[in-house]
């Protein structure tokens, strides 16, 4: 359920998908058609939060145990609606979200083979009711979003240093996910130029911000 006052909106996607910028593109969008938004990042938007993801996508953790990564991120994720998002939805806010619970489905769940039920479990005593009210999710051929990621000239984390094979698990999960709950994720082609992306994701929450989505 989500909350009765504010809500949350998260944006999920493999490598490469462009969800930060599009989170960056919706916040100015909704800020100049007059709504205030709070946008955040996950793991992070906290002290813990920000300690945790610099200690999971630290290639120095090379070691780490699939089982350690996926508690040490719905850790983050505890504190996370804790510390920041239930007050905020109580506040009555709008908040942007880059990536919730999905991405540890996807990624520790099918990407590390916990399984998907076992992950779910364990974010579900991480966030107690705190489910996102909409997720667009922004699909992308694992092998193109791999190519955006080595154009940005940034050192990979550990994390983007995995296998193709583990990239490509992860996009078929996101997609079964995607099938399992086709009214909260709507899916949105994101191999198209980012102004159309951002088209995009306005239109999937039409029926949620109706009238707000447009400066004026």
């Amino acid at each position: 359920m989500t909350s009765s006052a504010g809500f949350f909106i998260a944006f999920e996607g493999g490598e490469g998908a462009g969800k930060s910028t599009q989170v960056k593109a919706l916040a100015a969008r909704l800020a100049a058609a007059g709504r205030e938004v709070v946008l955040t990042r996950e793991p992070g938007g906290t002290t813990i939060g920000a300690a945790i993801r610099a200690l999971l996508l630290d290639p120095a953790s090379h070691d780490m145990a699939p089982m350690t990564e996926a508690l040490l991120y719905a850790a983050a994720r505890a504190q996370l609606c804790e510390e920041l998002l239930a007050p905020l939805l109580r506040a009555g806010t709008l908040v942007l979200l880059d990536r919730f619970v999905d991405s540890s489905l996807a990624y520790q769940g099918a990407g590390r083979a916990l399984g998907i039920e076992a992950v779910r479990a364990v974010n579900a005593f991480a966030t107690g009711p705190l489910i996102a009210e909409r997720t667009l999710l922004l699909r992308i051929d694992p092998a193109l979003g791999r190519s955006r990621q080595r154009d940005r000239a940034e050192s990979p984390d550990r994390l983007e240093r995995e296998h193709e094979d583990f990239f490509a698990t992860i996009a078929a999960a996101y997609d079964e996910l995607a099938r399992a709950e086709p009214e909260r994720i709507r899916v949105i082609d994101a191999d198209q130029p980012p102004g159309q992306v951002l088209s995009d994701a306005v239109a999937a929450l039409a029926d949620l911000l109706p009238g707000g989505s447009q400066p004026g």
